[in-house]
């Protein structure tokens, strides 16, 4: 009976230990390690957060300067997506403007516009007459007062006349020109592009210098995040000495300041989308009334959910960048004497 007792006794596993048998066969191990990868790199994320607001304000100097970068180069990237519609729409709206000889009247300038509509190379012919040409005169020029002095009305008649869609460069209008300064009636014709050229410039500068100031506001804005990372490092240095004392890795001390980096881009990109949205919408109106001097009606574009996400997730890369290129070379002198 006792050999049995025995072997009966001998024979007994638990069922705390069957289950992690069980556990074991069916790929515990991975599952457990898994799971402790995870709580591992979810107390990081939160421990690096509270030693963020730990230190107030030095976290506020370093969000406030990320903001103001990360902000400017966002605000060069909406203004280039507002002026490409506007690029756009100013290739077409070249035009000439037909001056009639003084004597020309109104009635007589209809007939014209009729004739220059024949015209292949013309897209659309507006007649302005006298009366609305003094009219205009006096409303943008500020010298009504001037003007009905004379008794008379000095200005003459002018026929607008908008170009093919084919027509676009200053080399193309110029037989337009010629043909139209042939004229009996037309006294002058002047070409309404050099401004359209020039405004064109200074859009396609901006579009190119975009590039490069992106890329100087990102430099800047790495430099500033890995300094509050390593300032960060350099007060717990003895923290990392004695981690690596024990025997800790590099990857194990280096991951709550790669969060730290995480958390700096993250709030920077939220903060400064929200500081471009709030510029956009306090200058809406002005803006819209400059765009809508150029002809067209334009309406201001802010960032489509895609550019806020890709806006976010470049920011939140820079800083864990910046953070992982200081870990790199200050772990290496963070060494146990």
């Amino acid at each position: 009976m006792k050999r049995r007792r025995q072997t009966r006794e001998i024979n007994y596993v638990p069922p705390v230990k069957q289950e992690i048998r069980q556990t074991k066969r069916a790929g515990g191990d991975f599952i457990d390690k898994l799971l402790a990868y995870r709580d591992a790199h979810v107390f990081a994320l939160f421990f690096s957060l509270g030693r963020l607001l730990r230190s107030p304000f030095n976290t506020l100097m370093t969000l406030a300067v990320l903001t103001v970068a990360i902000a400017i180069a966002a605000g060069f990237q909406l203004l280039v997506i507002n002026l490409q519609p506007l690029s756009g729409s100013l290739e077409t709206s070249a035009q000439l403007s037909v001056f009639l000889k003084n004597h020309i009247s109104d009635a007589d300038a209809k007939k014209l516009a009729e004739t220059i509509r024949q015209n292949p190379d013309v897209s659309d012919v507006t007649v302005i007459g006298k009366d609305q040409a003094l009219a205009d005169f006096k409303s943008y020029s500020g010298f009504g007062d001037a003007i009905e002095a004379l008794g008379t009305n000095p200005l003459p008649v002018v026929i607008t006349v908008l170009p093919a869609d084919n027509i676009k460069k200053q080399a193309q209008l110029e037989p337009l020109q010629h043909a139209l300064q042939q004229l009996d009636s037309v006294d002058a014709v002047q070409v309404d592009t050099l401004w359209v050229e020039r405004l064109q410039s200074i859009i396609a500068l901006i579009e190119k210098s975009l590039g490069t100031v992106n890329a100087l506001l990102a430099v800047a804005a790495l430099f500033i995040a890995g300094n509050t990372i390593r300032q960060e490092l350099h007060s717990r240095r003895q923290e990392v000495i004695i981690a690596k004392l024990i025997g800790a890795t590099n990857g194990f001390i280096q991951r709550p300041f790669l969060y730290a980096g995480l958390w700096l881009g993250f709030v920077s990109g939220v903060l400064a989308w929200f500081v471009v949205t709030v510029l956009m919408l306090l200058l809406w109106h002005s803006i819209e009334s400059v765009l809508r001097l150029y002809g067209g009606s334009f309406h201001l574009l802010f960032f489509s959910v895609a550019d806020t996400l890709k806006l976010i997730g470049l920011s939140t890369t820079l800083g864990v960048l910046a953070s992982w290129a200081v870990l790199q070379y200050q772990l290496r002198y963070a060494v146990p004497e």
